[in-house]
């Protein structure tokens, strides 16, 4: 389409991109002014933090251009690796952040129609970030029967667009899961020795299984690809954020089903996040990051006939327990009252609490929330204190994680140090959730 400059904004003081339309579609009037309605639109897209900001749409010597925000990250095209597949919790990161981007625009009534690695972009946080809204359709790019020009990425186009029909939502969507596909083998699903051979395969070709390509992968993956690379439009997923939720959900299926629900801590009203999880053959690290980091201690909870209710911690091993408490207290709920009572028992004290030295935070974070699960909150400790120093300023998924594991931990272990501030952190990486917000909560009462 043209040429990119890095520039720097001389009245605000900052780096940005200047992309400048090519002077051979510059010279044709109708596509100059195509292109500044495109760009206009998409600068409309702005305020959404997964989309590329547009600051400016002008001219420059006879050639439009669009002043955009610099991102130092680069694109992810530039780190596929066809040898390997990125890690799967990597990748669904990603990609939710690229879906949420095309939701919003799609929302908007605006279609990209050329979602490629080439167009998301990283920031310096490694945030995904998508770009060039509308390009491909201000320079009639957007089917496989317009000049050349589209060649470069028909391993990309849905089979409506190699057919040569115009672009849609839906068209957007299937290219994200030709993405996601890539991004997970390290191969497209179609990938031909021509451009025109690879565009026949989209069109006509049956979806291959991703866990052939992948072994690593679940076979759960492949209805999922089905139909979000289906043929007809119409079969795909309606809102490319459904498409990631079923990837999610068929990675915690074959990780074993968690679920996290609420249960009332027997003093002070702290509410904390209980897992239930059925028996699972995979281990630990082959689960998905949001269910393998966030969750804590397994408590087994037995309805007794009569209306009491009683939550029991097993013991574990043949180590010794610290003294147990007891509360009991009546809980109402419409049309039902009954006696509830609790019986809680400390963790045992650890024998190891460091990680082999040189882990990393990730794998610090992970062996620290293994303990957290077993109740071994002062065994947790040093490993989580050891991975936020780590992951401190990475601004990934695991930073988070490992703040709100150790803010937890703190908080179990009756500490306050940094409890608020690692809540902070961590939803700034992560966003709002329920789990820091309660936990914020119970911390501001004792704390603050």
């Amino acid at each position: 389409m043209g040429e990119i400059f890095l520039a720097r904004d001389d009245v605000l003081g900052r780096e940005v991109a200047v992309k400048v339309l090519a002077e051979r579609y510059a010279q044709d009037e109708s596509l100059r002014e195509r292109f500044q309605r495109e760009a206009l639109a998409a600068a409309r897209l702005s305020g959404n933090h997964n989309i590329v900001t547009i600051f400016d749409v002008g001219e420059h010597d006879g050639r439009p251009i669009i002043v955009m925000e610099y991102l130092a990250g680069g694109s992810l095209d530039k780190r596929i690796d066809r040898k390997r597949p990125f890690e799967t919790g990597q990748v669904l990161d990603w990609l939710d952040e690229a879906a949420s981007a095309l939701d919003a625009a799609h929302e908007a009534g605006i279609v990209h129609r050329d979602v490629k690695p080439g167009n998301l972009l990283l920031d310096e946080r490694g945030h995904v970030k998508v770009a060039d809204f509308g390009i491909a359709s201000a320079a009639g790019m957007d089917s496989f029967t317009q000049t050349g020009t589209i060649l470069g990425t028909a391993g990309y186009l849905s089979p409506e667009q190699a057919r040569g029909e115009r672009a849609t939502a839906a068209s957007d969507r299937y290219a994200l899961g030709v993405v996601a596909w890539e991004l997970l083998t390290g191969r497209r699903p179609f990938e031909s020795e021509t451009p025109t051979a690879e565009a026949f395969a989209h069109a006509n070709a049956p979806v291959p299984s991703v866990h052939a390509a992948n072994w690593a992968l679940p076979a759960s993956f492949d209805p999922v690809f089905q139909r979000a690379l289906a043929k007809d439009p119409s079969a795909r997923y309606a809102h490319a954020s459904e498409f990631l939720a079923e990837l999610r959900g068929a990675l915690h299926e074959d990780a074993g089903d968690t679920r996290v629900i609420e249960h009332d801590s027997i003093e002070s009203g702290w509410t904390e996040p209980v897992a239930q999880k059925t028996p699972s053959t995979r281990p630990a690290s082959a689960q998905h990051p949001s269910a393998r980091r966030w969750l804590v201690p397994l408590l087994v909870v037995a309805l007794i006939a009569g209306g009491v209710v009683a939550a029991i911690l097993a013991t574990r091993d043949s180590k010794p327990q610290a003294a147990s408490r007891t509360v009991i207290r009546t809980v109402t709920s419409p049309g039902t009252t009954v006696r509830q009572t609790v019986t809680s028992r400390a963790a045992p004290p650890s024998t190891t609490s460091a990680a082999p030295s040189g882990s990393s935070g990730t794998a610090l974070n992970d062996a620290g929330f293994a303990r957290m699960r077993a109740g071994d909150y002062a065994g947790a400790l040093p490993l989580l204190e050891q991975a936020v120093q780590k992951l401190n300023g990475t601004g990934s998924t695991s930073e988070a994680y490992a703040d709100y594991n150790l803010a937890y931990t703190r908080r179990a272990l009756g500490q306050c140090t940094d409890v608020l501030t690692l809540l902070d952190r961590s939803q700034a990486i992560q966003g709002h959730r329920k789990e820091i917000d309660q936990l914020r909560k119970d911390a501001h009462k004792t704390c603050a």
